[in-house]
Order: C-alpha cells, then sequence, then structure tokens
C-alpha cells in the first residue's frame, strides 16, 4: 500500500493518507467535526464587497446572456 504521511487538518494527528476512507481526515469523527464547522458557519469563505460599479456591470452581463439564450430557443 502506497504511504503517504499527512496531517489531518483537524485535530492535527499524523496518519497514512492512503489508509483513510475519510481522506484528507483521519478519521470520521474528524470529518464531521470540520462540516459541523462549516454547516454552524464558523468557517466561511472570505468575499470581498462589489462596488456598485461591479454590480452594475455583473447586471448588464447577466441581462446580456439571459437575452442570448432567449434568442437562441425562438431562433
Amino acid at each position: 500500500m502506497k504511504q503517504l504521511m499527512v496531517t489531518c487538518p483537524t485535530c492535527k494527528q499524523k496518519f497514512n493518507y492512503y489508509s483513510s476512507e475519510f481522506r484528507p481526515f483521519c478519521s470520521e469523527k474528524c470529518r464531521l467535526i470540520d462540516l459541523g464547522q462549516w454547516l454552524t458557519e464558523s468557517y466561511a469563505v472570505p468575499v470581498e464587497k462589489l462596488t456598485e460599479e461591479e454590480i452594475q456591470t455583473l447586471e448588464e452581463l447577466v441581462h446580456e446572456k439571459n437575452a442570448e439564450e432567449e434568442k437562441k430557443h425562438h431562433d
């Protein structure tokens, strides 16, 4: 069996990556702890607030794309 020693992101224990069915975690417990962190929003993907100009540009792009799709369906 392949050997690749890694550190569990939850408990920091070293384990063989290929021997765990819960990769990248060492155990189901660590996997569930991590999932719980996401579900309770303890973890979040950082985002930057858009400026009004960026919002306007995105809305225009979406409108153009929707218009193109609508045209395809009518042709």
